[in-house]
Formats: structure tokens, C-alpha cells, sequence
């Protein structure tokens, strides 16, 4: 297979889009990594790490990759239950007390759980606990508060560990039944929070330990310290096709100067394209990359597999038609429902901040893309570098 052709219509087709999203003030800086056939094939990048000092990207800006911390949560319970040190059925409260006896928020009041919440049901997004600003009920101003006694630490210099906030989120009731229901939510958090239960570590310290030095993923973490700091890109908010400097703090995330203690499984982390790319890597090569195992190739298997029932998949987003979700992953389901070019099995995740990945089994291709920039349209951007990136792609041999 001649990846170096390839990789020459990657640059023509994704270059182009990559400097007009700059142009438009879509986006400050923005770069695409291209992996296929287990080798890196193309790395495009346009714009800016901070526009007011004309910094240049580079390919080792470090960036905030908010949601696409919940593949890396997802990855690390594997690691676990690939050991036998946890059990999918397990339900939550026996490594976070504060969701015992839990209770569901009705129209007539509040009842029990028929069932207590699994940890199965975190990796599904369909464990009845909500996100603040588009939650619903007592589960959405419980997940507020939560978010908000968090943040309110970090103001204050300090914080409120993992484990903490975690049990103090499953006092509040559910929004649904377990397993009833898709809610993109603080699943991946909660993960996090029995990830660190069961395997006695902090969680970053876990991630370090069994994933990121073994990848060689050095620039990844819950924070930037100063050394890093000059890589460290500035975020941005899109208002009315101006971008502005962006210094808030969201879903218990934003402080980058110190280790937090809240350490976000589902939006914590940051990291380069590079580093990224080591991972889905990984992933797409069966849990193996450069002879380090991470995961066995069954439980990548089951890690890629989608697990919505016909219930919970009606209440998936509206513009995931063609995938269905699990694992903390979209995967593709039917490539003709999709709005876009893609492949059965395709899977991946994205950021709010305009970071995303693909990986495409059937190509043996993943692709990352790294940008930050918050209250834009970073989908619009991403589906036509997807569309370019895909179209390109052969099948492997």
C-alpha cells in the first residue's frame, strides 16, 4: 500500500480547511494527525497557540481534551476488568457508599431503584446521574451543586477529591431507572471515582502507571506544570465570528496550574495530538503499541462493541443517527444513517472544546484533531475534515 500517495491527498484536501477555519476565526490553531497501517502518514496544522502573541502552533501544543477523557476513563476500568479485579455487574455502591439506597425521581414523587447502578451502566451513559446546564429534575441540580462545590474549592486554592465528590453525587436522585436510559452525563467522573477504589491508587497516579508511560504519553495529565506551561495553548470563546480569550471554569475543570483533586474522568485531562494518537493507536492495534500491551485484543473488542439496548438507544443524540453508543464511545452502526463518510465500526469521541477522534478499523486508520475553542461551531470544522480524511482512506490488505 503507497501511504505516501495517500498522505499527499490528505495534505491537498485537509490543509485547505484547516487554514479557512483559522481565516474565518472558527478556531485559533488547529492540527490533524493521520495514522494508517500502524505508521503516521500525515500531520497538518494552521494558526495560532495564542493569537494576541502570535504564538505559531506547534505539534506539541498541549490542549484541552475535555470529553475525550472518557475514552481514557473508559480504557482504564477495562484494565481492571480484563485482571478480574472488577466486575461489570458490580453495582457502584459497593465502592461508593453515597449511592446506596438509591432513588428515582417520578412524576409522583420519588421511588426506589428497582436496581442498584452498575458499573456497566457508567460505561453506557445510562446510570440515571445528569451533567449540570442540560440535566433534568433533582439529578441535574444535584449534578449542579456538585459541580458547583467543586469549583467553588478551586476559587478558594483548594479542591474536593474524586472519591468525595463522586459519593456525594449519588445522594442526589436519579433521573431514570438504571439501564432504562441514554444521558450523557458524570458517568465517566463516577468511573473514575471506582477506578480509584478498586485499584487503591489515585486516579492519576492509576493512568500514569498503567497507560500513559507505558504509551509513552508524556505531555498527558490532569494538569500543565510550569515547565510545560509556554506549550500550553490559550483557550478561546466563539461569540458572533469573534474569538475571545476563555478563562472559566466548567463541569469542575480549569485549573491547569496545580494537580487538581477533583480529577475529572470525564473531562479532566490534557494532551498533545501526538500523545492522543498514541492511544487510539493502541486501540486500533488490538491494545498493543510498539510491543507494550495494554489491553488483550478481546477486550478492545468489547471495548469498541456498542451496548445500547432498543430502550436507552431511542434517547441517544439526535445527530448520532447511524451509531449507536457504549463504552463511552459512539461506534457506528450504520454507515448510510450517518451524515458523513465513514464505515461499520468506526468509533471515537470528541471534546467540547473542538477536540475529536476516529478510529476506522476497517482502513486501519485513526485519525486526532486538536483545537480549543468553546461556544464555535468545531462540528462544522470536524465534519469536513472528517469527510476529507475518510474519502481518502483505502481498505487494508
Amino acid at each position: 500500500m503507497n501511504y505516501a500517495t495517500f498522505a499527499s491527498t490528505w495534505i491537498q484536501a485537509v490543509q485547505p480547511i484547516l487554514d479557512d477555519a483559522v481565516s474565518s476565526k472558527l478556531c485559533a490553531g488547529i492540527n490533524v494527525l493521520i495514522r494508517q497501517g500502524g505508521k503516521e502518514v500525515a500531520y497538518m496544522q494552521a494558526g495560532y497557540s495564542d493569537i494576541e502573541e502570535k504564538k505559531p502552533l506547534r505539534r506539541d501544543s498541549i490542549f484541552r481534551m475535555w470529553s475525550m477523557t472518557k475514552p481514557i476513563t473508559a480504557t482504564a476500568a477495562m484494565i481492571l476488568v480484563q485482571r478480574g479485579q472488577l466486575d461489570l455487574m458490580d453495582p457502584v455502591e459497593k465502592f461508593l457508599p453515597g449511592f446506596k439506597d438509591g432513588k428515582v425521581e417520578t412524576p409522583d414523587g420519588e421511588v426506589p431503584v428497582y436496581r442498584a447502578v452498575r458499573v456497566m451502566d457508567l460505561l453506557g451513559m445510562t446510570a440515571g446521574v445528569q451533567y449540570p446546564l442540560f440535566g433534568i429534575g433533582k439529578a441535574g441540580l444535584g449534578a449542579g451543586e456538585i459541580v458547583g462545590m467543586a469549583e467553588g474549592a478551586i476559587r478558594a486554592g483548594g479542591g474536593i477529591p474524586t472519591v468525595e465528590l463522586m459519593n456525594r453525587l449519588g445522594q442526589y436522585p436519579l433521573a431514570f431507572q438504571p439501564g432504562t436510559q441514554f444521558s450523557y452525563s458524570m458517568c465517566a467522573d463516577v468511573l473514575a471515582a471506582v477506578v480509584e477504589v478498586v485499584s487503591g491508587k489515585r486516579y492519576s497516579d492509576f493512568l500514569q502507571e498503567e497507560l500513559f508511560r507505558p504509551l509513552g504519553m508524556k505531555d498527558t495529565d490532569f494538569w500543565v506544570p510550569q515547565e510545560k506551561q509556554d506549550r500550553f495553548v490559550t483557550p478561546y470563546s466563539w461569540q458572533e465570528g469573534e474569538l475571545t480569550p476563555w478563562s472559566g471554569l466548567l463541569f469542575g475543570v480549569g485549573e491547569y496550574s496545580r494537580r487538581p483533586d477533583f480529577e475529572a474522568g470525564g473531562a479532566g485531562l490534557t494532551s498533545t495530538v501526538e500523545d492522543y494518537a498514541r492511544f487510539t493507536q493502541m486501540l486500533l492495534g488490538g491494545g498493543e503499541l510498539d510491543g507494550v500491551r495494554i489491553l488483550t485484543p478481546a477486550t478492545v473488542k468489547f471495548l469498541t462493541t456498542p451496548q445500547l439496548t432498543e430502550k436507552p438507544l431511542k434517547t441517544l443524540f439526535h445527530n448520532l443517527e447511524g451509531y449507536s453508543y457504549g463504552k463511552l464511545m459512539r461506534v457506528c452502526v450504520d454507515p448510510g444513517q450517518v451524515a458523513g463518510i465513514t464505515s461499520l465500526g468506526e468509533y471515537g469521541w470528541d471534546g467540547a472544546m473542538g477536540t475529536y477522534f476516529a478510529n476506522f478499523p476497517m482502513e486501519d486508520m485513526t485519525m486526532v484533531c486538536c483545537q480549543n475553542v468553546i461556544g464555535g461551531d468545531g462540528g462544522h470544522v470536524m465534519r469536513r475534515i472528517r469527510n476529507a480524511v475518510a474519502s481518502v482512506a483505502s481498505k487494508k490488505e
